[in-house]
């Protein structure tokens, strides 16, 4: 790790909030007690590398609130950012000890960690904890396949509208009306994040973006506070139904 995280005191788990969504959200009383026994909270600066790719990883964990990025590293130094980790989203692989990718904080990072080898111990005797895991390993990979349709077929505006979309329905700061139709959330990445991750250059997702605001799909203050005054006008122009791009 680049530098020592704040370790956070434990906190109850019926008041975090992800508690429905996280690798928890089936476990029992009795099954949280034996995670509450192996967790630990990091807090992360934003631009702090968590792991960086090919070290040992020590632990696991959930991100709790703010923003990270998958990066790999070509041999030549070129990197390509491969995803994003939002709230609820799991860290680290049981069963593998060596981080496949760099995990850097894009905003403050809080992330709910266990202990690896405890861990690993557990899910091998806690079917609501392994079988959570194994439909957000699926649901990862589904999300995966549709971002491949994002950056291979859709349209610069269309991946500009279909990033913030994903955003606004995974971050635990976002408010979203019952009916769908308002979003509110702060934009953890910068611009040149989104160029980098969409492969679009930086001056395309300026004007796509000043675009959006332009037609009313999204207002701006500043440069990162987001208002969506129809979600469903923002899934149209992600090329999406109302079902799309969830997990």
């Amino acid at each position: 790790m680049s530098a020592e995280p704040i370790i956070h005191m434990p906190q109850d788990c019926s008041e975090c909030p992800i508690r429905h969504r996280a690798v928890c959200a089936r476990c029992d009383p009795g099954e949280l007690e034996e995670l509450d026994r192996i967790k630990y909270y990091r807090s992360f600066q934003a631009g702090q590398t968590v792991i960086w790719s090919g070290d040992r990883m020590d632990f696991v964990g959930s991100v709790v609130s703010g923003i990270a990025t998958l990066t790999q590293t070509m041999e030549d130094g070129r990197t390509q950012m491969v995803g994003l980790l939002l709230p609820s989203d799991f860290v680290g692989r049981p069963g593998r000890d060596e981080a496949p990718y760099n995990v850097v904080a894009t905003s403050d990072l809080v992330m709910c960690c266990f202990r690896k080898r405890p861990f690993e111990q557990i899910i091998t005797t806690t079917p609501r904890i392994s079988q959570r895991l194994l439909e957000m390993t699926l649901d990862e990979l589904d999300a995966a396949r549709e971002w491949m349709l994002v950056l291979g077929r859709k349209t610069a505006r269309e991946k500009i509208a279909s990033l913030l979309a994903i955003i606004a329905r995974r971050s635990a700061v976002a408010t979203l009306t019952e009916d769908m139709r308002r979003a509110v959330f702060d934009l953890p990445l910068t611009r040149e994040a989104m160029s980098d991750y969409l492969g679009l250059t930086l001056e395309t997702v300026s004007r796509q973006i000043s675009s959006l605001k332009r037609d009313g799909v999204i207002e701006l203050q500043g440069k990162r506070h987001v208002t969506v005054p129809d979600f469903a006008r923002l899934l149209s122009e992600a090329g999406d139904d109302g079902d799309a791009m969830v997990r």
